[in-house]
């Protein structure tokens, strides 16, 4: 018979980009329900609670852990927290869904996988290539045979982020039942700067379509204590080296995301925002899918409850987590140290 009980999460982070993002996925789903929230401002927690109709609420995260019963956990938390949180969660043999960067350091991601599969929890990382449907399609293409072999790659994403990081005016319109609290611009939480926050999604679309490992990192940076302008070569396994460019303050008024994908018999474009997808072969006319053209593919919500239901494996499991946190790792230390950092 199948299980009927709802999955009851507890929320570590119960802030703005919670607010905008998971929680109204988990109250929208049949099968989870919000069991209590958490974070440290008690006013700010009470208007997330008040929006969600949640009545349990904690300023701190080990008393929901102690207290609440539950059967998975949320973090979204500031990226230094997110070792510390999670392991606490897995120790008590909770599932947890973990907010992008997994964490600030390989050891520490490296503790996270392990400690997963000795708990047999599920351990899903919310990047974002593995919940986009032309991710996935660009997975596809790049691995079939008539892609042939990947030689060269150039993603780019080109923003304006400084407001997340307190530089400048917040937008008028920010989704979300909360502000941002705006810790991103402080490095002993954020980890780093521009590339620890948005980098993440930049280097998983790379891994994650191509299926490789990065074998070495050399990185340059504005300033690599917080960076807002960031190019970083990654020589993968197979031989090919892909360049990842990120600006997070540039004045255009729009966000330009552009990947390039070149193999051994064709080439993928990739651009957005909305995506569209263009594979081009020699004398062959270019193949265009617009973004509204793919098939659907579930969020980390919704993984994360089939998961747990054992009904699909994560999308963004440990593993994807940790390759990401290895290529971050490297950016800064190249960066701050000048050499080619290898990854073992």
């Amino acid at each position: 018979m199948a299980d009927t009980s709802k999955i009851r999460v507890g929320v570590v982070g119960a802030g703005w980009f919670a607010s905008r993002r998971h929680l109204p996925d988990i109250v929208a789903s049949a099968e989870a329900e919000i069991a209590a929230l958490c974070r440290r401002d008690a006013a700010q927690l009470r208007r997330v609670a008040d929006h969600f109709g949640v009545c349990r609420t904690f300023t701190d995260y080990r008393r929901m852990l102690e207290e609440v019963e539950m059967d998975a956990v949320l973090v979204t938390t500031p990226h230094a927290l997110h070792h510390a949180q999670a392991r606490a969660a897995l120790e008590r043999g909770l599932h947890v869904l973990l907010e992008k960067p997994m964490a600030v350091s390989s050891a520490e991601a490296r503790d996270l996988v392990a400690l997963s599969q000795e708990k047999g929890r599920v351990l899903l990382v919310a990047q974002n290539p593995p919940y986009w449907s032309h991710c996935h399609l660009l997975r596809q293409v790049v691995r079939s045979e008539a892609f042939g072999d990947l030689e060269a790659v150039s993603i780019s994403w080109t923003g304006n982020a400084e407001w997340v990081f307190g530089r400048g005016p917040l937008p008028k319109e920010i989704p979300g039942v909360v502000p941002p609290t705006l810790y991103r611009g402080d490095p002993a939480l954020n980890g780093g700067g521009g590339f620890m926050d948005g980098g993440p999604h930049l280097v998983c679309e790379l891994l994650w379509a191509t299926g490789l490992r990065a074998r070495s990192v050399v990185a340059f940076m504005d300033d690599p204590v917080v960076d807002m302008r960031t190019t970083v070569t990654v020589a993968l396994e197979n031989g090919a080296q892909a360049t990842i460019c990120y600006v997070g303050d540039t004045r255009h008024p729009g966000r330009r995301v552009r990947s390039l994908y070149f193999g051994s018999k064709a080439t993928v474009l990739v651009e957005g925002q909305p995506f569209s997808l263009t594979t081009i072969r020699p004398g062959e006319a270019p193949t265009i899918v617009a973004e509204k053209d793919m098939p659907p593919v579930p969020g980390p919500v919704a993984n994360f409850i089939d998961a747990i239901r054992g009904r699909a494996e994560p999308l963004s499991g440990p593993l994807d987590g940790l390759r990401c946190v290895e290529v971050l790792e490297a950016a800064y230390r190249s960066a701050r140290s000048g050499q080619r950092i290898a990854i073992a």
